[in-house]
């Protein structure tokens, strides 16, 4: 049976672990950390193309992960299809709006629109809740006869010696993992908060002022935050002050949200992702910096990315 090494146990690195099971391969997952302790555990994953290029393999991907998500569709496993609303102006990505299946997307109302927010389409979009479906992707794995190997992946040439084909799944570790001088952290500071009775939408329109909320099964995540460059992982109190008042700024008769949890995560940004075979380690594939879309692409990526391979061999 052919073999891979998948390092990085996210998102990314799960679901392309899970493709390459369907495509015939003994797949061993590397990681530093589980699939709990990741930046992908942290998420609202509600699906929208953010911060993330070029946008029309993004677009491409992010479709191709939709589909994949209408075969997932289960309570158990935290996947379900929910109404989005989602802000937009003359800069924004539409392109993915024209690429839903008909009757999945519209242009939103005046009267739904929130304050401050001119133009919004509503869609009909995935959602998968991390704590649920991290661990059913991981028992996935695990019951294809995956294995997972917890440690830490120094360099290019270790990450090489690793197996004959490698994917490189690690997300903003491979800033250090790659000498990749063009990734940097988003950080990103979110308020898991008690379910509340507010349409989810998300506000990505004004630079260092994104606005969301994503209502999930048993709670909601209200955000956000996204400062380049930033590698603080503490929690800020004026942070969650300033995600607190744009909610509230927005219009939204709620009272003040009961938090149950904050949360920061640092989103792996490039001005593209790396999605290519490695120039000096002809046997690494890279599959990392999807900034703000991980679980939007993931799936995508992992197909088309079983396709390159199975044309090489």
């Amino acid at each position: 049976m052919k073999s891979v090494t998948v390092v990085g146990s996210g998102i990314v690195g799960l679901t392309t672990a899970i493709v390459l099971q369907e495509r015939g391969f003994k797949v061993t997952i590397i990681a530093k950390e589980r699939f709990d302790k990741t930046l992908s555990s942290k998420v609202g994953a509600i699906w929208f193309p953010f911060k993330i290029q070029p946008e029309k393999k993004a677009n491409h991907w992010a479709l191709l992960a939709y589909e994949r998500y209408q075969s997932e569709i289960n309570k158990e496993n935290g996947v379900s299809f929910i109404p989005f609303l989602t802000a937009h102006n003359a800069e924004s990505n539409t392109d993915w709006t024209r690429q839903l299946p008909k009757g999945t997307v519209r242009k939103a109302l005046p009267s739904e629109l929130p304050k401050g927010i001119e133009m919004a389409f509503i869609s009909t979009v995935p959602l998968a809740e991390p704590l649920l479906y991290l661990p059913y992707l991981f028992e996935q794995f695990s019951n294809n006869g995956g294995i997972f190997e917890e440690r830490k992946i120094k360099g290019l040439e270790e990450l090489s010696l690793l197996n004959t084909l490698v994917i490189n799944c690690t997300g903003l570790g491979a800033k250090e993992l790659c000498n990749d001088d063009e990734l940097h952290p988003m950080r990103g500071q979110i308020l898991r908060c008690k379910k509340m009775n507010i349409p989810s939408f998300v506000d990505a329109t004004k630079k260092g002022a994104l606005s969301y909320i994503v209502n999930r099964g048993e709670d909601c995540v209200i955000g956000g935050t996204d400062y380049e460059n930033d590698w603080n992982k503490n929690v800020e109190t004026a942070d969650t002050n300033l995600i607190l008042n744009r909610i509230k700024d927005g219009g939204f008769s709620v009272g003040t949200p009961e938090i149950l949890e904050e949360i920061v995560g640092l989103r792996p940004i490039r001005s593209k992702v790396r999605f290519e075979f490695d120039p000096l380690f002809s046997n690494i594939f890279h599959n990392y910096g999807h900034g703000g879309s991980g679980f939007t692409v993931a799936w995508g990526c992992a197909i088309e990315l079983a396709e390159i391979v199975d044309e090489k061999k």
